[in-house]
């Protein structure tokens, strides 16, 4: 069985859209494009370059794929382009989008079920980068195997939220954290069941 990771830039607010640029996604006229640049520090890169250390395929929504399509098969190998250009892609589209990165699958049908049936075959691990609304299907279906979140030391107000409604209420375990020179937090978690509340009253 291929394990499936996730790995997420976030604000300190939870929200995890834009974080590369201006006009990366303006959807709801969000306009904090890039609020991740200036704090992107060597232990930055290089928790990005463990996570992607291992043989891998992408499972990408949308419009993370057409972002990544757009940099990354001209973008040098130092600039971790080999292992994405040579992952097999699978996309979450609802359209019939012109897949021109070399090695892009459009996902077909259920993408929760999709990505399930990917999970049952022989091959490397499955990775989503980015891909907000895909996640939070996945999520919400239980796919997800463990969660990179890394939690920039800064505030955007609005904007699209990893965890945002309707996520299933469920405990996770921390695996591995530290704080990177520029106080990113980086933590890996897995799920770890259902929610136990309790109380500290007598």
């Amino acid at each position: 069985m291929r394990m499936l990771r996730s790995t997420t830039f976030l604000t300190l607010d939870g929200v995890m859209q834009a974080p590369g640029g201006p006009g990366e996604d303006e959807e709801g006229g969000f306009s904090k494009g890039g609020w991740s640049v200036n704090f992107f520090d060597d232990e930055v890169g290089e928790a990005m370059d463990t996570f992607m250390s291992v043989p891998f395929d992408l499972v990408l929504g949308r419009k993370t794929y057409d972002i990544f399509a757009a940099y990354w098969p001209n973008a040098s190998p130092e600039d971790a382009a080999k292992p994405l250009n040579a992952a097999t892609k699978y996309v979450a589209s609802r359209g019939r989008p012109n897949l021109s990165w070399e090695r892009s699958v459009l996902l077909e049908g259920d993408v929760a079920q999709a990505v399930a049936s990917l999970k049952q075959e022989d091959g490397p691990e499955l990775q989503v980068h980015g891909s907000g609304d895909l996640l939070q299907t996945l999520i919400r279906e239980g796919v997800v195997d463990e969660f990179q979140l890394l939690v920039f030391p800064v505030l955007v107000g609005s904007g699209k939220r990893l965890f945002a409604q309707g996520t299933v209420p469920a405990s996770l375990k921390l695996i591995e954290s530290r704080v990177s020179p520029s106080g990113v937090v980086i933590g890996r978690y897995q799920p770890a069941g259902e929610l136990v509340t309790g109380t500290f009253g007598a």
